[in-house]
C-alpha cells in the first residue's frame, strides 16, 4: 500500500490536494480522525481499490480538530514498519494569505468559537500542528494558485522519478525576496549580491532558464564561486539529513525578483544533484 496523509492549516489547499490525488487514482478519505488511521490501513480491502504497479494508493486527510494528533508520528512509524509506504504532505500558508482566503470565501474557521478572531484561530491551529510539518513534504501555498498547487502535487507523485520512493528528496525553490521567503524552506541562500541581468534592457524580459541569461552569469566569477560554495555546503551536510531519516529537504535560493539569478542557480544545482539525489525544482515567481 502507498499511503499519503494530507494535513496542514485550514485554507491552505487540503481539499484541492485531496481532489488532485483522487483524480490521480488514489482512494481518498476526507477528515479522518487520526486515532482511526491504523484501523483504516489494516482493514482496507485492497482488491476493491485502484492499483498501479501492484500498489494500492490511498490518501487520507487529517485536520487540526482530530483526536490523536500527538500520536500521529508514532502511528506513521508503526505503519512504515508494517510494510506500508507512508508519506505526509503538510500544506502551509502565511497568516495574511489565510485571512484573505477566509474573508473571500466567508467560511468559518474550524477552530473559531465566537470568542477569538480569525487571526487568533489560525495562530492556534498552527500551534496545534507544530511538529507535523517536519514529518514529510512541507509545501508553502501562500503564493500558489489552485492550478499551480495541482501541478506541484502532480509533479510530486509523478513516475518514474517519484518523490515518494526511498531516499532524501531535495526540493529546490527559486524566489524573490521582495515577495517574501518561502515558509517551507529548511535552508535559504541569498544571491542578491551577484551581478543582476535586470539592468540590461535586452536581458530583463528573460529568465534564468534562457541561454542569454546563462551566458551573462557564467562570465561572472562571483556567480561561479557562489554556485561552488552552495554545492560544497550542501554536499557536506546532506549525509547528516539522510542519517536523520529526513524524507525531504527544501532549499530556497533567493534574489531580488526571483527571475534571473536565483532561477539560474537552482537550475545548475538541480543538474548537479540529480546525479546522486531525487530533485524537485520549483520556480516560485515564474508561476
Amino acid at each position: 500500500m502507498q499511503l499519503i496523509i494530507v494535513t496542514g492549516l485550514s485554507g491552505s489547499g487540503k481539499t484541492i490536494a485531496l481532489r488532485m490525488l483522487e483524480d490521480s487514482g488514489y482512494y481518498c478519505i476526507d477528515n479522518l480522525p487520526a486515532t482511526l488511521l491504523p484501523q483504516i490501513a489494516e482493514h482496507i480491502d485492497t482488491k476493491s481499490l485502484p492499483q498501479t504497479n501492484q500498489k494500492v494508493k490511498v490518501a487520507i486527510s487529517i485536520d487540526s480538530r482530530s483526536a490523536g494528533l500527538d500520536a500521529l508520528p508514532t502511528t506513521i512509524k508503526h505503519l512504515k514498519q508494517s510494510g506500508i509506504e507512508v508519506n505526509l504532505l503538510y500544506l502551509d500558508s502565511s497568516l495574511e494569505s489565510l485571512v484573505k482566503r477566509f474573508s473571500e470565501t466567508r467560511r468559518k474557521h474550524p477552530l473559531s468559537n465566537g470568542q477569538s478572531t480569525l487571526a487568533e484561530s489560525i495562530t492556534k491551529e498552527r500551534e496545534i500542528l507544530t511538529g507535523l510539518s517536519s514529518l514529510g513534504h512541507h509545501l508553502d501555498t501562500s503564493s500558489l494558485s489552485a492550478n499551480a498547487l495541482r501541478n506541484h502535487i502532480r509533479d510530486w507523485i509523478a513516475e518514474p522519478d517519484s518523490a515518494l520512493s526511498s531516499g532524501l528528496v531535495m526540493l529546490l525553490i527559486s524566489f524573490g525576496f521582495k515577495h517574501g521567503i518561502p515558509l517551507d524552506a529548511d535552508f535559504v541562500f541569498d544571491v542578491r549580491s551577484l551581478p543582476n541581468p535586470h539592468y540590461d534592457p535586452e536581458l530583463r524580459p528573460l529568465t534564468g532558464k534562457d541561454k542569454p541569461i546563462q551566458l551573462f552569469l557564467e562570465k561572472e566569477p562571483a556567480v561561479l564561486e557562489m554556485l561552488g560554495d552552495i554545492q560544497q555546503y550542501l554536499e557536506k551536510w546532506l549525509p547528516s539529513f539522510d542519517q536523520d531519516n529526513r524524507s525531504y529537504l527544501t532549499i530556497g535560493i533567493g534574489c531580488t525578483g526571483g527571475q534571473h539569478r536565483s532561477v539560474y542557480l537552482v537550475e545548475q544545482l538541480s543538474a548537479h544533484f540529480k546525479k546522486t539525489h531525487q530533485v524537485i525544482v520549483r520556480h516560485r515567481e515564474l508561476g
